[in-house]
């Protein structure tokens, strides 16, 4: 009789190793955007004598505050696990309805600037009723709503640009309440401090994360998904309202081509920054180091003469780059 063999106890599969784990292990990756940020910096300043000028620092300024708006509500409604396809299209719809309510005679500054938020915050409303009531995944809701918004605000200017005269909205964006600082900034970095401080020390910010990392154990304890959804999206619109008002008055007019390039930018600062496509991992503080890369980017590169149609291709590549870095620094994210 054949003699039986012993039996091997079980072998513990070998977990496979993230990639650009010994970055991981290093620290490297978190450290990564202060690394890219300070070197862009350093180059740039070697590159072009004007960069560090003071007239070329105040425009930066402003250039930081109305990024950072577009992408304040966006990196919550990210961090919930979904996407907003339609910031630029909701810029392009609030400076129609600024340059409109102007042309048509209102002069109150104030009631102007507040209407037009108020409008446009239904479009995030809208965007989150799609998504949430119709069940429609938010890149398929926001994509239809960001053509949607985009032929709403052509047919309110006619599909031309219009012109207006309004010092005080002009005042609003380039004035300078803190000196060498542009306004733009200051309402910026005031913005970023409220939204971070929803996110950092709220039960709404408690939930997104949450969403974001696990829906259905959320779903199972009771959190009620779709108010908190809904929130996120709104809070994208006025924050994009915000940056359309200031783009609008800086330009002192509205066009067919007004925030054109917002989705792609606040796109490349969330996932530079560290904020996690997949959501639940990251949030406003990074998408500040984002912004903070992706002006001096641009700025650079026009400061250099670089094209348009370069600049794209450059940023279009930062954001696949950035996500790769981002998806390899933490384990077990489900990419979607």
């Amino acid at each position: 009789m054949p003699e039986r063999s012993a039996a091997l106890p079980p072998v513990a599969p070998v977990a496979a190793a993230p990639p650009l784990a010994f970055l991981q292990r290093m620290k490297l990756l978190d450290v990564l955007p202060v690394l890219v940020l300070v070197g862009l910096v350093v180059f740039f300043a070697t590159q072009a004598d004007s960069f560090l000028g003071s007239r070329n620092l105040l425009v930066i300024s402003g250039q930081v505050g109305i990024l950072l708006l577009v992408s304040l509500g966006a990196t919550l409604v990210i961090v919930a696990g979904s996407i907003d396809l339609s910031v630029g299209s909701v810029i392009l719809l609030t400076g129609a309805i600024l340059s409109r309510l102007i042309v048509a005679g209102h002069e109150s500054t104030v009631l102007v600037l507040l209407a037009a938020i108020a409008i446009v915050a239904l479009a995030g409303l809208l965007n989150g009723a799609i998504f949430t009531f119709g069940r429609v995944p938010s890149f398929i809701a926001t994509l239809g709503t960001l053509s949607f918004f985009s032929g709403l605000g052509l047919t309110i200017n006619g599909g031309r640009s219009i012109n207006f005269d309004a010092p005080g909205v002009l005042e609003l964006a380039i004035g300078q309440w803190i000196p060498n600082i542009q306004n733009s900034a200051i309402i910026g970095i005031t913005a970023f401090v409220v939204v971070y401080g929803l996110a950092r020390f709220t039960r709404f910010g408690l939930y997104l994360y949450a969403i974001g990392g696990n829906e259905r154990v959320v779903a199972l304890s009771g959190v009620p998904l779709r108010r908190y959804k809904i929130l996120a999206f709104v809070l994208s619109g006025i924050t994009a309202a915000l940056s359309g008002l200031l783009i609008t008055a800086q330009l002192s007019s509205s066009g067919p081509s007004l925030g054109s390039t917002s989705l792609l930018d606040s796109l490349a600062a969330i996932v530079i920054g560290g904020t996690a496509l997949s959501g639940g991992v990251g949030g406003v503080h990074r998408t500040f180091l984002g912004v903070l890369i992706i002006t001096v980017l641009v700025n650079g590169l026009n400061q250099l003469g670089v094209q348009d149609f370069a600049q794209i291709m450059i940023k279009g590549a930062v954001i696949v780059i950035a996500a790769i870095f981002t998806m390899a620094s933490q384990r077990g994210l489900t990419i979607k």
